[in-house]
């Protein structure tokens, strides 16, 4: 049964002429203003603290006179568009120049005719305190489902280290100067595999409001490692195809983060799920539904040799009460729920017997216990008939961790659009 309680927006900004005024991010009470509930949620990541676990990237030093040209593709379309930026992790304000939204061509480049200037209650120029959460100004911007658009920052002031998103399996653009009105992307160099201070992009027209949205809300296998850049090949993508290819485009938003825990936060990989569950998924308008895929890092990070920082071990127990705590956290705002089996990991850097053990517990709970409303079993969906604790070689992306494109469209299958 999906409910119809109101989704509240946390941390919403207040916009007050160029500078914004908000809650706190880690609040107890949602902020109402700037929220129109005609917006929907187009595309969407969660905002991370600075940090390089795997190889540079822009984040902890930041940026200074540069513009930050990004693409991502939106799952549902609109007549009017506005962006999110965070600075949730910010020690600082942070000064937006300005910022443009406009059509993709190819690379860095934009359709010619399409740059739209993105207001903040009617500045060009926007101060985001630390910790904060702004938006943009709606803009007339007609775009369909599944279409890639723009997002540029021009960032003439030091902003110091940058709320970011580490995987993004999509490339961004940097430039020196202002560059933010330029239809080629002649002037932009340099280039990086994460998103910064972008989190989401929100339309509204063209089909009525309706509380249909989806939250895909998880860690790696959510965000899509093992994906190919610039394809769109996650599996949140792909429901959002399959949706758009039955005539019925929805909000589909990822939520994972890579190496994201439920129980524990780390260093590199974000705050634990259910702290961050209603900055990020509960944060977003008109969504009726979340699906819950996490909990195979709680299991294996605390094994020696593993990647990023080892935590405590989790039990089954505790990792079952975190996904009950994140069941609660959603039906308190009217949210249906659907609870993901968690993948097979024979072969790669988590797989051992005790941790087998746990995920074949773990995986029987969510299957057994009806905590959820719903499940998907995305265990079974891509695990070998010969070798059941094992990813299928055809849907395996190499580290028989992650699912390839060719698994993650198979995770996308196994959804049933009629559990929405």
């Amino acid at each position: 049964m999906i409910f119809t309680n109101s989704v509240r927006r946390t941390a919403v900004a207040v916009l007050s002429a160029a500078v914004l005024t908000t809650l706190p991010l880690t609040g107890s009470g949602a902020a109402e203003a700037g929220q129109d509930k005609a917006w929907r949620g187009a595309w969407a990541t969660s905002p991370q603290a600075p940090a390089a676990p795997f190889g540079p990237n822009w984040s902890q030093q930041g940026f200074s006179n540069h513009t930050v040209r990004q693409v991502v593709r939106v799952s549902t379309g609109g007549t009017k568009a506005r962006i999110e930026l965070s600075n949730r992790y910010g020690t600082t304000p942070l000064v937006v120049t300005g910022a443009t939204v406009a059509r993709t061509d190819k690379g860095a480049s934009v359709k010619a005719g399409s740059v739209r200037h993105l207001s903040f209650g009617k500045n060009r120029s926007v101060t985001i305190p630390a910790g904060a959460t702004a938006y943009s100004d709606g803009v007339p911007f007609t775009v369909g489902a599944l279409e890639s658009v723009t997002v540029t920052l021009y960032l003439a002031a030091p902003t110091g280290p940058a709320t970011f998103h580490t995987f993004s399996s999509a490339t961004s653009y940097r430039a020196d100067g202002d560059h933010r009105s330029d239809r080629d992307g002649t002037a932009f160099k340099e280039t990086s595999d994460s998103w910064y201070y972008l989190s989401g992009v929100e339309v509204s027209g063209g089909a009525p409001a309706r509380r249909d949205g989806i939250v895909a809300f998880g860690d790696s296998i959510t965000d899509g490692v093992g994906s190919g850049s610039n394809a769109n090949n996650r599996y949140p993508d792909e429901l959002a195809e399959r949706f758009a290819a039955a005539g019925k485009p929805r909000s589909v938003l990822n939520h994972g983060i890579g190496g994201n825990q439920v129980t524990h936060d780390t260093t590199w990989a974000g705050e634990k799920g259910i702290h961050r569950f209603k900055l990020d998924a509960l944060s977003e308008p008109n969504v009726g539904t979340v699906v819950i895929l996490e909990g195979i890092n709680d299991i294996g990070a605390s094994r020696p040799g593993t990647p990023g920082d080892p935590t405590p071990e989790v039990s089954v127990e505790q990792l079952i009460e975190g996904h009950r705590t994140l069941i609660r956290q959603a039906r308190a705002e009217g949210l249906k729920v659907i609870g993901a089996t968690l993948t097979p990991i024979k072969g790669s850097f988590y797989d051992s017997p005790e941790n087998e053990a746990k995920r074949d517990a773990f995986n029987d709970w969510v299957r057994t216990s009806g905590a959820y409303d719903a499940v998907v079993d995305f265990d079974r969906a891509v695990a070998d008939p010969a070798d059941p604790d094992r990813m299928l070689p055809a849907y395996d992306s190499g580290d028989h961790l992650h699912p390839g494109d060719v698994g993650y469209r198979v995770m996308a299958e196994a959804l049933d659009l009629d559990a929405f």
